[in-house]
């Protein structure tokens, strides 16, 4: 008698034991499945962000030549230009005198008016809008990465008086073709802006910056 209730305890507990194993088990696979779906997420979710990431590869522009002007920015047809290429142009001549860091300077440079050349690029002016152009300016760049700018009303002979060079000459003498034409501005008293080694022309409007602004 007492055999059998010992028979009947033991086999209760190796039951108890066994269920207690099988609880154990389910869990830990459980566990483990919800780790695997979390790490699939992690996963997935990287992979999209990987996707979805902008590249970050530059557009390869061509190295400019010696005495070459890039002309581009906000403009339909961008293309580069030479002194080769200017003295094919017609010509105009101006006299002017302005002041620099030596003193009083006069001089006769001939060459083609800075809204020549930036027309053939075909700017990109927004046309619904009243005088679009007057929203328009060009920035130019010389040896040294020296800069100035012009607003568009200063080289459009639409609202200009007197209009603004690629000289190709200065008093009869031509421009070395590896050193490039340069920006003769007859209006401006001080020859800040009469860069030198020209080699960018860059059309922009302002309404990005200023309706940025607000």
């Amino acid at each position: 008698m007492t055999c059998g209730r010992q028979n009947q305890r033991r086999a209760g507990l190796a039951l108890a034991a066994a269920a207690l194993l099988l609880a154990g088990c389910g869990q830990s696979a459980e566990t483990k499945g919800a780790d695997g779906a979390k790490d699939g997420a992690k996963g997935g979710a990287a992979a999209g962000a990987s996707a979805s990431a902008p590249s970050s590869a530059k557009v390869s522009v061509a190295p400019l030549g010696p005495g070459e002007v890039r002309v581009g920015g906000e403009v339909a047809k961008p293309y580069s230009v030479t002194l080769a290429d200017l003295r094919k142009l017609p010509q105009t001549s101006v006299e002017v005198k302005f002041t620099s860091a030596k003193g009083e300077q006069r001089h006769t440079y001939q060459g083609v008016p800075l809204h020549d050349v930036l027309k053939t690029a075909e700017p990109r002016f927004d046309a619904a809008k009243k005088n679009g152009q007057l929203r328009g300016f060009v920035s130019a760049t010389g040896g040294g990465d020296y800069r100035a700018v012009f607003a568009w009303a200063e080289i459009d002979p639409g609202f200009a008086k007197s209009q603004v060079l690629l000289a190709v000459s200065e008093d009869g003498v031509a421009f070395d073709d590896a050193a490039g034409p340069r920006l003769v501005v007859p209006q401006d008293t001080k020859g800040g802006r009469y860069v030198s080694e020209l080699n960018q022309l860059w059309v922009g409007v302002v309404d990005p910056v200023v309706d940025g602004a607000k």
